[in-house]
């Protein structure tokens, strides 16, 4: 009887008679040290934590520069399909810094935020400059046609505004444009009227440009009007893109 009772003991639990091996808690079996529960679901939280960081949010997909963003136009469209209708939305969105960058794109989802960001994330990476003069306004007039949009834009002095509407109206405060006069002939379309607003705006130029282009000086372009050399000087001076 004494022999039996010696093998019962020595045959005891684990859990009973001996400390827990290291790293074999309860439900802690992938665990790499004591507390394996802890470690183990601890770990892979805190592991999807730092992808997210490396990620980045809203400032890191920007550059850390504010962007002005317009929501021009939303379009709802349905399909019929066997069981009735399946409904989808189109966003067309303009994008711009304010300081001479802008751009515009147009995304399409089942829900309203999601075609609003697919239209955001788009017109980021279309994009363009357009030089301004004294910050404000255009440097010269211009003209875009886009399919049966027709769009007249012209400089403006200080103080007069920006006289537009609809979609042209969302480019140029999206530009940074303060003083211009718009004109918009044809369709009403959204779409084609801000193409053909773009088109007119990537056709403009500045006197710096022309100047490098040509191997010339801003003061002889802007001198050849009849203005004096002087002022020609003084307007070549206060000329930025």
């Amino acid at each position: 009887m004494m022999a039996d009772e010696t093998e019962i003991q020595v045959a005891a639990p684990e859990g009973e008679g001996q400390a827990p091996r290291e790293g074999r808690g309860p439900r802690g079996g992938r665990g790499r040290g004591p507390g394996g529960d802890n470690r183990g679901r601890g770990g892979r939280e805190g592991g999807r934590g730092r992808r997210d960081d490396r990620r980045g949010g809203p400032a890191a997909e920007e550059g850390g520069e504010e962007l002005i963003e317009k929501l021009v136009h939303i379009n709802r469209v349905s399909k019929t399909v066997k069981g009735g209708k399946r409904f989808g939305f189109a966003a067309l969105v303009v994008v711009g810094d304010g300081k001479g960058r802008v751009g515009f794109g147009h995304g399409k989802a089942r829900e309203v935020p999601e075609a609003i960001s697919k239209a955001t994330a788009s017109a980021k990476k279309k994009m363009v400059r357009v030089p301004l003069r004294e910050g404000r306004t255009l440097h010269h007039d211009g003209t875009g046609h886009f399919g049966a949009g027709l769009v007249y834009v012209r400089s403006a002095p200080q103080g007069t505004g920006i006289i537009a509407g609809g979609p042209m109206r969302a480019v140029f405060e999206s530009l940074g444009v303060a003083d211009v006069v718009t004109k918009s002939v044809g369709t009403s379309n959204p779409y084609n009227m801000i193409r053909a607003t773009f088109e007119a705006l990537t056709d403009q130029t500045s006197p710096k440009s022309v100047a490098q282009r040509r191997g010339k000086k801003i003061a002889d372009l802007l001198g050849r009007g009849g203005a004096s050399q002087a002022q020609a000087q003084a307007d070549a001076e206060a000329i930025a893109e």
